[in-house]
């Protein structure tokens, strides 16, 4: 036999010897709260739940070697349901229609949340909270067994056993000790058969050694030590059972129906959490990934063919999907070998399977248990970096044994995300902070214009931001802010690394808005992204909640694609107020230009003769890159921008040049074809000096045209420092 069918087989094998015996208690213990004479209908819908979800929910499930059974929370609930029924005198039989209409309709939500895709959110489960339901589990799984490993009777509790003493077998701790003996050393001589299939050997051989003793008797009826007999009870009970509920349909009512689905809804929530939290730990132990909302839906599948069979509702089970992966179970096929054993147990190795004694599968059980406790975690104590993770791991595991599983996992999540925001909040959400007078925008600028800016530029701040604006870091960004909004009057904030805003934050930008406003300020956004990484349109969401609306209405808030453009906007707001700059239709001559400061006027009259005049409208393309020249531009009014074509459709802007300056000097220096596009930003004017004009003007005036040299070299290299110093502004 191929070895991974082999370990299927054994893991189906081993998985059916625990999930049936618990099937049949689970079934026995809620049927039986309608009279004896419904146990023996239980034990069989036990069996036919164990059936139905080994079959259908391995097949068509997203959790290979995952076992599904009967569980504790369908006993919990249908137990609550039976109770409340048989309170209000319901009939037995009608009772137990409505617990097969409960599983089916806990089947039918099950695969509306699949359909929903409601189980991707188990993929947000934090390790801290896996570890500590996997640690969790196993505690419990070890403290359900020791009652029945010291043989104790009556169905005592772990303390009311361990209190009892008087009540303790020594042939029972004897078979459960040499069971977890052999499991434990097993593989290191063995490794052909599973550990646990030999250790429930050893179990069973011993209790016949212990009874030709004459320690324990050597019959499987009426014996609390063994499994017992797996009968229903009654003859044909399946089909006595399937006839009793079909004649009581026609005895329910609309109002017997609705008191179905909160039931059902919350045994559907219940079995799905259950459920993925198997998966979540199994994909932890396999290092495997499980698809979520196909095992919902097989799950939901699963219980609908168990409720249809008259069989318990159930999930995938902690304790049986382990002692599958442990025993060498690879694949879904080991469900399906489970399913198929139980009903082959049931119906032709009663006899044999009764032999098994309980003490045997506790101690396989307790060793599992042991070994999903993640002892790996403690090192978390080592460091003060990690200890609140392991008090996320510690309240999980003091939730699941005093409280439920369920709450646990909910404690987890919650902690879990009381610490991801605190993170969130330890973080730095203002990345970097630089001030007007240290960062420019890329318009080329006379020098009285950037001594202006050095001087009176610390009215503005640059805030770049990053990480999540919520309302754990609102605080912590208007702090950041505060001593800028008693000082300056434009707040920049680059939004390029936003990942996320909520209302809160978006509250907290109104009042920053109000309060620069107060002192006629400006509140100013740029790079704000399209799409965050969560899918969010924040610039839509913005205008959504306000803050935007208010810009639309050409009031407060001014929003720009990046932040050299809100710079620039800035800077002539500054250079305007400190009337440094001449009105925009006024032109300036040649003699006014700092180019030509201090030369004499008839010089300047000679030159100015000689040179073209060229007025282009907004929008109009002066050069492109690519074309010949050596024209040097001299802009008398308006403005020029200059930028890097990219493709078609998109620019890299380079500068943007004002009254007072000049560009296109590279292809005047140096005769090569224009580097980029220079494009009238306004209606703007220019004097235009070609090279032949200025070599033709150098021959008569060599002290002017040298000066002109110079002052070109010194305006291109007044830019350079300038650059410079924003580059260390930014590296600091």
């Amino acid at each position: 036999m191929n070895k991974s069918i082999a370990g299927d087989v054994w893991g189906g094998l081993a998985a059916m010897l625990v999930a049936l015996p618990s099937a049949i208690a689970f079934g026995v213990t809620v049927y039986s709260i309608l009279g004896g004479a419904q146990a023996a209908q239980g034990a069989l819908a036990g069996i036919l739940g164990a059936v139905a979800l080994g079959l259908l929910a391995a097949t068509l499930g997203g959790a290979p070697r995952l076992i599904s059974a009967p569980c504790a929370p369908a006993v919990a609930i249908l137990s609550a349901f039976a109770l409340e029924r048989v309170a209000h005198g319901g009939d037995p039989n009608t009772t137990i229609l409505m617990l097969t209409l409960v599983g089916l309709l806990a089947g039918g939500f099950q695969i509306l949340f699949g359909v929903l895709q409601l189980g991707h959110l188990i993929k947000y489960m934090p390790y801290p909270v896996v570890s500590g339901y996997l640690s969790g589990v196993g505690l419990i799984i070890i403290g359900s067994q020791v009652p029945k490993l010291l043989g104790t009777t009556g169905g005592l509790s772990l303390w009311a056993a361990l209190a009892t003493p008087a009540h303790w077998s020594v042939s029972s701790m004897l078979i459960g000790g040499v069971t977890a003996g052999v499991m434990v050393l097993a593989p290191r001589f063995i490794t052909s058969i599973p550990a646990a299939i030999l250790g429930l050997l050893a179990g069973v051989l011993a209790y016949f050694a212990l009874g030709l003793a004459g320690m324990v008797p050597l019959v499987n009826t009426a014996n609390s030590m063994l499994v017992g007999p797996l009968t229903s009870g009654e003859g044909g009970g399946l089909l006595a059972s399937m006839t009793a509920r079909g004649q009581a349909v026609g005895q329910m009512g609309l109002q017997d129906l609705t008191l179905l689905l909160f039931p059902a809804l919350t045994l559907a929530g219940l079995l799905s959490i259950d459920t993925l939290k198997t998966c979540v730990v199994l994909d932890a132990m396999t290092r495997s990934r499980h698809d979520s909302n196909r095992e919902l839906i097989a799950q939901g599948c699963a219980n609908m063919f168990a409720g249809t069979l008259g069989g318990m509702p159930g999930a995938g089970t902690m304790g049986a999907t382990l002692v599958n992966l442990s025993s060498g179970g690879n694949s879904r096929l080991s469900g399906m070998v489970e399913g198929v054993s139980a009903l082959a147990a049931f119906l032709l190795l009663g006899a044999l399977i009764a032999w098994v004694p309980v003490a045997a599968l506790a101690a396989i059980l307790m060793v599992i248990g042991v070994r999903m406790i993640d002892r790996s975690s403690l090192h978390f104590l080592q460091s003060r970096g990690t200890v609140l993770d392991f008090m996320v791991i510690g309240s999980v595991i003091t939730t699941a044994l005093t409280v439920s599983l369920i709450a646990a996992s909910a404690v987890g999540v919650l902690l879990a995300l009381v610490l991801f925001i605190r993170e969130q909040v330890s973080n730095h959400v203002v990345r970097q902070r630089l001030l007007g007078s240290e960062t420019f925008s890329r318009r080329v600028r006379t020098r009285d214009e950037m001594a202006s800016l050095v001087l009176h530029g610390d009215q503005v701040v640059v805030c770049e931001l990053q990480g999540s604006l919520f309302f754990g870091t609102t605080q912590q960004l208007y702090s950041a802010l505060e001593s800028d909004l008693k000082t300056r009057r434009f707040i920049i904030l680059d939004m390029r690394r936003i990942q996320t805003i909520d209302v809160t934050a978006a509250h907290m930008l109104e009042q920053v808005r109000d309060v620069l406003a107060d002192r006629d300020g400006r509140l100013i956004l740029a790079n704000i992204p399209a799409r965050s990484p969560s899918g969010l349109d924040i610039r839509a969401y913005l205008s959504e909640v306000g803050l935007l609306a208010q810009h639309a209405q050409g009031h407060q808030v001014r929003v720009f694609d990046d932040v050299d453009t809100a710079m620039e906007w800035t800077e002539d707001l500054i250079i305007n107020e400190a009337a440094l700059k001449q009105a925009a239709e006024d032109a300036l001559d040649l003699h006014e230009m700092e180019l030509f400061n201090q030369r004499k006027q008839e010089t300047l009259s000679a030159l100015e003769s000689s040179m073209q005049k060229r007025v282009f409208k907004a929008g109009e393309k002066i050069f492109s890159r690519g074309d010949g020249g050596d024209e040097l531009y001299l802009i008398r009014r308006g403005a020029v921008r200059v930028q890097l074509p990219i493709n078609d459709t998109q620019n890299h802007h380079l500068g943007t040049f004002g009254r007072g300056a000049f560009f296109g000097e590279m292809s005047f220096l140096d005769g090569a074809v224009r580097s980029a596009d220079a494009v009238a930003f306004t209606d703007t004017e220019l004097y235009v000096l070609s090279r032949r004009i200025y070599n033709q003007f150098a021959e008569e005036h060599r002290k002017a045209a040298l000066a002109l040299m110079e002052g070109v070299a010194s305006a291109l290299a007044s830019r350079l420092r300038y650059t410079t110093a924003e580059l260390r502004a930014l590296e600091s």
